[in-house]
């Protein structure tokens, strides 16, 4: 199953380093991002779990939750958890999905065959509240992943659910937003009174709006 943009991303029962899950059930009202390994006891992904679990305030904040997949059971993955702790100093605080029988990674297309047919690539999931696809990156092997980068991304994606702005390149949370092309600019002087600055008709600038 290829998922899409937008796509309502499907629901499945598994087993977790914090027991079973019905992930739309554990999910609730949150945004989730959900971030998967080719294997246990890998280097690069041990750095990004301990990344994660030190970045778990910041997704609070966010009302996201955070969660983890790798092809190995439950027994792999608490052992993993203990190596996580000794290299890392980050206890894991958000579970770790077990999927041996390779369930989730096949609902969630995690497996590519070019790459190699037995494990899960190194993928990343943002879910929204309704269950809807937001964003999808794929990394290779050698390159840890960018979890600043991802909480820019949800920052992007709350802020411009909620106003009529777009972020523009490298742009980070406070900074000035694109007026959406379907607002007028007489009508993006009303919407925003912080102002515009208009660089071209189509490309119309305002103070991020929540801020």
């Amino acid at each position: 199953m290829q998922l899409r943009l937008g796509d309502t991303v499907p629901n499945f029962t598994q087993a977790t380093t914090q027991g079973e899950i019905d992930f739309f059930e554990w999910a609730g009202n949150s945004w989730v991002i959900l971030f998967s390994h080719p294997k246990d006891f890998t280097p690069v992904c041990t750095t990004e779990l301990g990344e994660v679990a030190k970045l778990k305030p910041e997704f609070d904040k966010r009302n996201v939750k955070p969660i983890a997949l790798s092809v190995d059971d439950v027994d792999s993955h608490n052992g993993w958890v203990g190596d996580i702790l000794e290299t890392q100093g980050s206890a894991l605080n958000y579970p770790i999905i077990a999927d041996p029988d390779k369930k989730v990674s096949d609902l969630y297309d995690m497996i590519h065959p070019n790459a190699n047919a037995m494990v899960t690539v190194r993928s990343v999931f943002i879910i929204d509240p309704n269950k809807k696809l937001r964003l999808t990156l794929t990394y290779p092997p050698s390159t840890g992943r960018n979890f600043d980068e991802i909480l820019r991304v949800i920052d992007s994606l709350q802020l411009t659910d909620n106003y009529s702005v777009a972020t523009p390149a490298n742009w980070t949370d406070g900074g000035d937003c694109v007026v959406v092309p379907s607002i007028s600019t007489e009508e993006a002087k009303v919407k925003f009174p912080k102002g515009i600055t208009e660089l071209k008709p189509y490309l119309r600038m305002t103070p991020q709006p929540d801020k």
